[in-house]
């Protein structure tokens, strides 16, 4: 009897520290289907559609100067697509990534300046549905800058139509001086 409790505590173990290795593996994942993406695209158009996840997965790889070259770029080519679908997701991603590189580096009032950046968005099919993504105002919000996370928030009402509740809740958690649960949406 305690020879099985042992196993199954080994078991156990095993099963944890290789989840832990798994969310590192799947990590790593992303990045590389998002750089094999980019590699991949034949005309400046995929390209521009590959330069969002390339941005956000290098940045998240710990690859930053890799990030900072893939976002630039993505600025660069928003502007030739300004009717695309893409549009919207290319201001924010491009403004996300930048500011929390710089945000990094210790440049809080221009990482402030990107989150609203970022908020004036037009939205896209993704943004107008599922939301912005919230990881540089979760940075932000860690440095005390409250005030400019809330009006981030209230720039996003201008896209965001199916938040259901979604912002209130958050405006109400910051103003209470907490840290939202931001779920998927930092990520998106």
């Amino acid at each position: 009897m305690q020879k099985r409790f042992i196993l199954a505590i080994i078991s156990i173990v095993f099963c944890i520290s290789g989840c832990v290795d798994l969310k590192k593996d799947d990590s790593a994942q992303h990045y590389e289907r998002a750089i094999l993406k980019l590699h991949r695209a034949n005309t400046e158009q995929e390209r521009f559609y590959a330069l969002n996840d390339a941005a956000k997965e290098s940045y998240i790889s710990e690859n930053y100067d890799e990030a900072q070259e893939y976002a630039e770029e993505l600025q660069f080519l928003s502007e030739k697509y300004l009717e695309d679908w893409n549009y919207g997701n290319a201001i924010q991603d491009y403004h996300i990534v930048l500011g929390k590189i710089i945000l990094k580096d210790g440049n809080v009032s221009c990482a402030k300046e990107h989150l609203l950046s970022a908020g004036m968005s037009p939205g896209s099919p993704q943004m107008n549905s599922f939301g912005p993504n919230m990881s540089l105002a979760k940075e932000l919000l860690r440095h005390g800058e409250t005030e400019v996370v809330l009006e981030y928030f209230n720039l996003c009402r201008n896209f965001w139509e199916l938040h259901d509740g979604k912002l209130d809740k958050w405006i109400k958690t910051v103003k209470n001086g907490d840290l939202p649960d931001f779920g998927s949406n930092l990520i998106y």
